[in-house]
């Protein structure tokens, strides 16, 4: 074991203590410690397994025309979708269970202590691991070069905020890219800036975003269909993925929009389950008349926030609204995927802090396609001024789907990228 990898390691065990404390709480029901050691059922050697590891929900989400598409072009295939987090494990056993073939599964990703990581994936036996944008584990990386696994990052994406913290641990992510056979770079800025930690440029493509390829969903359009005929209101605007200190935001945005609408309807989707009760006691605290999906409370005339404490619903919810906002943008988390209501047509907005997808928010900048607030008073007066003109609605609408619809392609020269590594084993 070379030295950084081997200090790495070192310190998760010093942590370790602080580490299961946490996934306890995560894993309120059951005990973490099997499901984080990679103690997996062993693939039967029948099966030929592909590995994708996703951190959370979102990831799964953004994944999903990949998932897809894997399973497609390669029927003799089993593929396993790993996630760090209980919301995504959610979400991929929604995926799984919607399709009812039993070829794909979740497993949660073993915490990259070396034996945990090696004992998954001698259980595991992919014939090709995928990693995720900016899923790098040393440890794992190391188990499938000793097991000749060929290794991708998909979707590879690099911020400068991420690769800050990632410099003072050079040593350690340039072993870590070494076990990385191809990275399939989301832009050049992010190719340039794994580039500084040691990848090399001859094993990597930029194939662009993923998240463009985002295809129509027939489940979800048909619950936007019904979710809107059951809301009943000429002014819907649903505020999805939010966080911490943002909620209290966007509660008063929405009360200077009720001031100029009094009718309107502000669908609130936290992005962590394990804060619902909380949005729920704000909203009370706040005096908003608030119905909660998940108890099957529907909006009434009186109700002014929908809050949609449920999971793996956001794009329906997205498709039933005149316009959306997209969370984590007005605290310094770095932004959610603006592409999710921007594909369906529905007008984005967002506040100042996109970090996570400046790229894409460049593109709908570009396109005139993005309305963006400072705050949650700029955020209330951008949403009164669009819903006073309808034609800019559409324009902004239209103008979103455009640029989906222009920027895809990216999962074509991903899945050609993947099958040469497949060849190649």
């Amino acid at each position: 074991m070379g030295w950084p990898r081997q200090a790495y390691s070192a310190a998760l065990h010093l942590a370790a203590p602080l580490i299961w404390r946490r996934l306890r709480r995560e894993h309120a029901l059951t005990d973490p410690r099997p499901l984080r050691l990679g103690r997996i059922p062993e693939t039967p050697s029948d099966v030929r397994m592909l590995w994708l590891h996703c951190a959370s929900v979102g990831e799964v989400q953004a994944a999903r025309p990949l998932i897809d598409a894997l399973l497609a072009r390669y029927p003799d295939h089993a593929l396993t979708v790993t996630t760090m987090t209980a919301t995504g494990a959610e979400r991929l056993r929604a995926l799984a269970e919607g399709r009812g073939d039993g070829r794909l599964a979740h497993h949660f990703v073993p915490l990259d202590f070396p034996r945990a990581a090696a004992r998954f994936v001698e259980r595991l036996r992919p014939e090709l691991a995928l990693f995720f944008e900016t899923e790098l584990w040393p440890n794992l990386l190391h188990a499938c070069r000793r097991g000749g696994i060929p290794v991708a990052v998909v979707n590879g994406r690099l911020s400068e905020r991420a690769l800050d913290g990632y410099r003072r641990l050079r040593p350690l992510m340039r072993e870590a890219l070494g076990g990385v056979d191809w990275l399939a770079a989301k832009s050049a800025e992010d190719a340039a800036r794994f580039a500084e930690l040691g990848m090399p440029a001859s094993r990597t493509t930029v194939v662009g975003s993923l998240k463009f390829d985002v295809a129509a969903d027939d489940e979800a359009l048909g619950v936007s269909k019904r979710l809107r005929r059951q809301l009943g209101r000429q002014h819907v605007w649903v505020a999805g993925s939010t966080h911490e200190g943002e909620e209290a935001q966007i509660l008063a945005a929405h009360a200077l929009v009720r001031r100029r609408y009094p009718e309107a309807l502000l669908v609130l989707v936290p992005r962590h389950p394990q804060r619902f009760d909380e949005v729920a006691s704000l909203c009370e605290r706040l005096g908003q008349a608030m119905a909660r999906r998940s108890q099957g409370q529907p909006p009434r005339d009186a109700t002014s926030v929908y809050l949609a404490d449920t999971m793996g619903e956001l794009t329906a919810l997205y498709g039933a609204a005149d316009l959306a906002f997209v969370g984590g943008s007005l605290v310094p988390v770095g932004g959610h995927n603006l592409l999710e209501p921007a594909a369906q047509g529905v007008p984005v907005l967002s506040g100042p802090e996109l970090a996570n997808f400046a790229d894409v928010a460049a593109v709908l900048r570009a396109a005139d396609a993005l309305v963006e607030a400072p705050d949650g008073e700029g955020l209330g007066e951008a949403l009164i001024r669009l819903f006073a003109d309808p034609a800019e609605c559409h324009r902004l609408g239209e103008a979103g789907r455009g640029v989906v619809a222009a920027n895809r392609g990216a999962l074509v020269k991903t899945l050609e990228g993947l099958g040469t590594l497949l060849a190649s084993k």
